[in-house]
């Protein structure tokens, strides 16, 4: 017999979600016959598998070692976040406590896995996380960390991560009412003289990676997307504007402002090449210089009373120091 004793990190979901997670190579059919059969109990007590978990709860197994690991996969990849901890350089643990971490990922490093072999953000957290002992491998198996938002590989920046189900919970929340605040900076060319909020729709060419902007979504499969943005400093050829993204799209902030005629610099996708090579040759930039430099929180109730109103922000990245 084996029993699993119920932490914060389960709680809230249904016993048989739980389940399908802890042996996802067992059909769902399989749980709710030994649920029937009272091989699998909560509490001592016969259960269906509709019931919501609560923190303390006690699941039992009345089935063999070797029936139970059958079912189960190596999902524990602990060597991979080791790995990712110790390879990816110059990330930031910029907030911590004990539902969320908030991360600043330099240039170059994904948010999360493009391929199997990639090491990402995600992995280094779950590292990370494991490293300082906020995480054990046994957790793993029912809950595994993740980021809540992401950003391009080029571009740096401020990124949630979920130390918890209720953390996770709540920021995907939180992300997908927009009630965070999500502030970029950038260095775009000509004089931007003025506020402005632009407002559309991406269509995403899957061959090349690219989006195009277009007025209308009408009988297109385009996602609407809205950006305000405004100068903070003037330069000889360039401007420091600064956007809040209330929409949250890939490659939103740079189609947005080539449209605009003020294309971010470093951008070769969809930027000023000419002007791009210009300082590519004098201060080897290769690279948009965009990076997501603060969030600003809601009014957050109990248990997340430490984010109430909280705002991270985070100083320019060395690239924009020099420029600057």
């Amino acid at each position: 017999m084996q029993q699993i004793l119920i932490g914060e990190n389960e709680a809230g979901q249904r016993m048989d979600k739980f389940l399908m997670k802890f042996m996802p190579l067992a059909p769902a059919s399989f749980f709710y016959k030994m649920l029937r059969k009272k091989n699998i109990t909560l509490n001592g007590k016969k259960a269906e598998g509709k019931e919501k978990l609560a923190s303390g709860d006690k699941i039992s197994f009345y089935l063999a070692d070797e029936t139970i690991s059958s079912f189960q996969k190596q999902q524990c990849r602990v060597k991979e976040y080791e790995e990712a901890y110790t390879q990816l350089k110059g990330i930031e643990v910029v907030y911590e406590d004990e539902y969320i971490v908030i991360l600043n990922k330099p240039e170059g490093i994904l948010s999360q896995k493009a391929d199997k072999g990639d090491l990402s953000l995600n992995e280094w957290m779950i590292g990370y996380l494991l490293s300082c002992g906020s995480l054990s491998v046994e957790q793993l198996s029912t809950y595994k960390p993740s980021v809540c938002n992401r950003l391009d590989r080029n571009t740096e920046g401020l990124v949630i991560g979920a130390k918890s189900l209720a953390g996770s919970q709540e920021m995907n929340r939180l992300i997908s009412q927009r009630q965070i605040r999500k502030f970029y900076r950038m260095l775009v060319k000509g004089r931007v003289e003025k506020e402005e909020t632009l407002e559309g729709f991406l269509v995403k060419e899957e061959k090349n990676n690219t989006v195009h902007l277009v007025k209308d979504g009408e009988g297109q499969k385009g996602s609407f997307i809205k950006t305000r943005y405004y100068p903070v400093a003037y330069y000889p050829d360039r401007t420091l504007v600064e956007a809040e993204l209330i929409t949250g799209r890939s490659h939103q902030i740079r189609i947005h402002m080539a449209g605009t005629d003020h294309p971010l610099l470093g951008d070769y996708k969809y930027g000023d090449r000419k002007w791009n090579d210009g300082y590519k040759r004098r201060y080897g930039i290769c690279s948009q210089l965009l990076y997501a430099c603060r969030l600003e929180f809601p009014e957050m109730k109990t248990p997340f009373e430490k984010l109430d109103r909280k705002v991270i922000e985070i100083p320019y990245p060395v690239q924009f120091q020099e420029l600057l």
